[in-house]
């Protein structure tokens, strides 16, 4: 069974009100129409993209994806946009027709409508709703689906039918390429309307099987930044609902926003409030997270905290450790267990050993820290000279005074002592003191400057 997953994306979406295309806006960090395309590729279906507006953008935004690309120059329905893949629907496929901006359809929904499809049936996505007002009702007879109403057209009776067309189906790629042959456009916007295909079905015997997704967010579209937003929320409260039927502690489940995917490997983890969470990030047992961090792509071990305000990206912390607040761990950061990193301290690319301390105010760039190192508050490694970056290496047991600028590239020797306001542009021996100042001056009788 081949599977062409063909997935509408060449709107503009005008009440976006944005240059960007419609699909190009995203749900939790990702483009909804990747969302679209992950779910489709999840059924290992060859997917066909149907561009238009900001096309360019479009496809290099999904480079990422083994994608054939089908332009639709002019906007005549979506009768007319699921045409322009006909060349590539094969009689014995099974074409699914999805929507970019319907973004959290999910895998499991498209199977049982694939599933559903044969040589004489065809699966069409419905969904029941409280208030069906603006949708096409589904119109029944002994049960079975008989046409699909449009609000303007339908019935005092047929407006009070709850179950509404999504819009999305399966169907053999032979019927549906017959069918998209026969499509006319005498309707009002004088556009064709891949609605029409189900009068055929049933005129031809075709029975349509419906399937109903398991939430009505599966198949909500997204026409403009307020149901965007909208969808946004649903998607983060599923999220926090699903971590904490894991065990995790949550300040308040409507204050936190999942732009990737934790990982849990022990149990007791608490986040407090406004927390940031992208790509990657991997939590162990009694993690503690303050107010207002922002984490991506990082491993987080056993025990840790991290408090409030701190920033941590493509980093790994040990256990035991303490960051912040207002650290920033940079890339290519990597904490050994039982590591001190304090409030307004920045690392980067920076290998730091088990027990040492950064408590205050400094930079540490390109550095390999061993273990125990003490370093004091308003220490900077001068890792750039303007093109090149340069290694800064301080070994076991050093302790750095503070102020101290170290021109890198440096070597601060085993249970070395800088003194305070020391700036090391040779290396530091190992078990000694070394102090760099200039002779301390009073000059009497000086007279402060007046403006005037």
């Amino acid at each position: 069974m081949n599977i062409k997953t063909v997935i509408l994306a060449a709107g503009k979406g005008t009440r976006m009100v944005s240059e960007k295309a419609k699909v190009l806006h995203k749900i939790a960090g990702k483009p909804m129409l990747q969302r679209v395309i992950e779910s489709a590729e999840a059924l290992n279906s060859k997917v066909l993209v149907v561009y238009g507006h900001d096309g360019e953008q479009v496809k290099q935004s999904h480079s990422m994806f083994n994608i054939s690309w089908v332009e639709q120059t002019e906007q005549l329905g979506t009768g007319h946009a699921v045409k322009q893949v006909s060349p590539f629907i094969e009689d014995d496929d099974i074409a699914l027709i999805l929507y970019g901006d319907v973004p959290l359809i999910k895998t499991d929904t498209l199977k049982k409508m694939v599933d559903s499809v044969s040589d004489q049936s065809m699966s069409l996505l419905t969904v029941q709703l409280g208030n069906p007002t603006g949708y096409g009702r589904i119109v029944r007879a002994n049960n079975k689906v008989t046409k699909i109403v449009e609000q303007k057209d339908a019935s005092e009776a047929e407006l009070l039918i709850d179950e509404v067309n999504t819009g999305i189906m399966a169907v053999k790629g032979v019927r549906l390429t017959q069918w998209l042959d026969r499509l006319g456009n005498k309707n009002a916007q004088g556009e064709y309307y891949l609605t029409d295909i189900i009068e055929m079905a049933v005129n031809e015997g075709v029975l349509i099987e419906t399937i109903q997704p398991d939430n009505e967010y599966e198949v909500q579209g997204v026409n403009s930044k307020v149901q965007l937003n909208e969808l946004e929320r649903e998607y983060q409260r599923l999220k926090a609902l699903q971590l904490m039927s894991l065990g995790v502690t949550l300040a308040d489940k409507a204050r936190i926003d999942i732009r990737g995917d934790i990982t849990l490997t022990g149990s007791d983890v608490y986040i407090d409030v406004n927390n940031v969470f992208e790509g990657n990030v991997s939590l162990g047992k009694n993690v503690h997270i303050g107010p207002n961090c922002v984490i991506q792509n990082a491993v987080i071990s056993d025990d840790v905290v991290i408090k409030a305000n701190s920033v941590l990206e493509n980093c790994s912390v040990g256990k035991n450790s303490i960051i912040g607040p207002f650290a920033r761990l940079r890339p290519g950061t990597e904490l050994a267990n039982d590591v001190r990193i304090g409030n307004f301290v920045e690392i980067k690319k920076t290998v730091v050993g088990e027990g040492s301390k950064v408590n205050h105010l400094s930079y540490i760039g390109d550095a390999v820290i061993g273990t125990g190192v003490n370093i004091g508050a308003g220490t900077i490694t001068c890792n750039y000279d303007g093109v090149n970056k340069h290694k800064t290496e301080i070994n076991d047991g050093a302790f750095i005074g503070s102020g101290t600028q170290l021109v890198a590239p440096i070597t601060v020797g085993a249970e070395a002592t800088l003194g305070a306001g020391t700036t090391l542009s040779k290396d530091a021996p190992s078990d000694a003191l070394t102090v760099t100042r200039a002779k301390q001056i009073t000059l009497k009788g000086w007279v402060k400057p007046v403006k005037t």
